[in-house]
């Protein structure tokens, strides 16, 4: 198993720790805050994996389904534990986690055509946000200005996740058509 893929399960392994800690006790700024570095942790491991695996060619199988769920499981366990946090409303993340399962399904439905759809910039601008967003919710300071700013990077998180899709839809609906 190559670097990228050993980071890609790093990732997973390290979203049980980051619920535990972001859950335990909500109202302690230590956990939340050890929470918040694993996250990050976890959010750089994506960033690098993808990094290494272009650079030296070690793009798998493997990698090309579970690097997308591992970010998919990292960014959807920290929504849902906002939720249970009461700093996001469900709305927000039944909004996200939608776009994530049409755009698996689309993806899904490509690859039985022999069509592989890569990520968009407006998907990659979409996961940066939400993972600011998240990282900044988590932090949770306790300051008029810092929850302002976790409220508009999430709804321009909300916003770019509704572009990508659109997006996604559009450069991509000739598959629909294209199925055996």
């Amino acid at each position: 198993m190559n670097l990228p893929n050993k980071l890609t399960i790093f990732r997973i392994l390290l979203i049980p720790f980051f619920v535990v800690f972001l859950l335990i006790d909500p109202e302690n700024a230590m956990f939340r805050y050890i929470a918040d570095a694993i996250f990050i942790i976890a959010s750089l491991t994506d960033m690098l994996d993808g990094k290494i695996a272009r650079k030296y060619n070690l793009i798998t199988d493997f990698g090309k389904f579970m690097d997308p769920l591992a970010d998919k499981l990292l960014v959807c366990s920290a929504l849902i534990c906002l939720i249970e946090t009461k700093q996001v409303p469900a709305w927000v993340v039944i909004i996200i986690i939608a776009r994530e399962f049409i755009i698996s399904g689309f993806r899904l439905v490509a690859s039985d055509n022999g069509v592989v759809i890569a990520a968009s910039y407006w998907g990659k601008f979409k996961t940066v946000f939400q993972m600011i967003m998240i990282i900044v919710m988590i932090a949770n300071i306790p300051n008029p200005v810092f929850y302002m700013l976790g409220q508009v990077l999430m709804y321009v998180a909300l916003v770019l996740t509704v572009v990508s899709l659109i997006d996604y839809l559009v450069k991509n609906k000739d598959v629909l058509k294209e199925q055996k």
